[in-house]
């Protein structure tokens, strides 16, 4: 008992001066984040005053703030289950190590080590509405009526940006899953092939039950992931035309860099602190249930 009792002290040792850094560089900053919320402080000068509720309560009287908040619940249905569900499809199909499957692996993957600077440069050319390939390509096979403003229509702009985001990360849906597969038993799949279960039999009863717990840590990622999605917005539309790709990030970023309003900007921020943690909970207990 002893010995143990030494053991653990000493592992308490190694973890601290993480727990320091934790401290120090996150959880303060949240604190920190939480009282600011709580005055009228600009972000500039030194001096603030108690205001209360009062940043919270004219956040939820904001049509603004509600507007965004539909704009990320749109974002993370557009995203995560579309990314999910490709991802899924390409790492069945790189499991069959058909010849040039791993060409594709390093292809499906390489938009995750690409900055998003350079990805939202290139569909900004692609999505021009008067020289882009994506409106010329539609004219070519006489679908004009398709073609649109794709980054300055407000009906579409959303959707726009949701595409680039799911070309960006589909890659990292695609090898999560394929990391699944690599670990599911194969004599799972020899009894149901013994039993008669053709390909997409399989795939639907066997393989994604089986891959669950991967499809419930993808779902908690892109919850987390699309409540801090700021760049990708930023640099494609700015969260125009209007306010139809505004998010909960980048009205914070308006209310704290444009208004100079850090406690409004704050109250959002813990905003979307609660919204994460919330959704992640219930996230984790339906994937406990299943």
């Amino acid at each position: 008992m002893k010995k143990r009792s030494k053991s653990d002290r000493i592992a308490y040792l190694y973890i601290f001066p993480l727990m320091i850094l934790s401290f120090a560089i996150v959880y303060y900053c949240i604190i920190d984040t939480v009282f600011v919320s709580f005055t009228d402080w600009d972000g500039m000068s030194a001096e603030f005053n108690i205001v209360g509720a009062s940043n919270y309560v004219k956040m939820l009287k904001d049509p603004v703030f509600w507007g965004s908040v539909c704009n990320n619940l749109i974002f993370f249905v557009g995203t995560v289950f579309v990314q999910a569900f490709i991802g899924f499809i390409l790492a069945v199909f790189l499991k069959t190590k058909l010849p040039g499957t791993g060409i594709f692996k390093a292809v499906y993957f390489m938009p995750i080590a690409m900055a998003t600077s350079i990805i939202t440069s290139i569909f900004k050319i692609l999505m021009d509405p008067t020289n882009g390939v994506l409106n010329q390509f539609l004219r070519s096979v006489h679908l004009d009526m398709f073609a649109c403003n794709w980054l300055g229509d407000p009906k579409v702009a959303l959707f726009s940006v949701i595409l680039v985001n799911i070309f960006q990360w589909m890659g990292f849906s695609m090898m999560t899953y394929y990391a699944g597969l690599m670990g599911l038993p194969n004599d799972v799949y020899e009894a149901a092939r013994i039993d008669g279960a053709g390909f997409f039999k399989t795939i639907f009863y066997i393989t994604f039950p089986m891959l669950r717990g991967t499809t419930n840590v993808l779902i908690i990622l892109g919850i987390v992931g699309s409540l801090k999605t700021f760049d990708i917005v930023k640099l494609l539309t700015g969260g125009g035309p209007g306010r139809s790709t505004t998010v909960m990030n980048t009205y914070l970023y308006e209310k704290a860099f444009n208004d100079f309003n850090a406690g409004g900007a704050a109250s959002i921020g813990v905003s979307i602190l609660i919204l994460a943690v919330v959704m992640s909970f219930i996230q984790i207990r339906l994937g406990e249930k299943e």
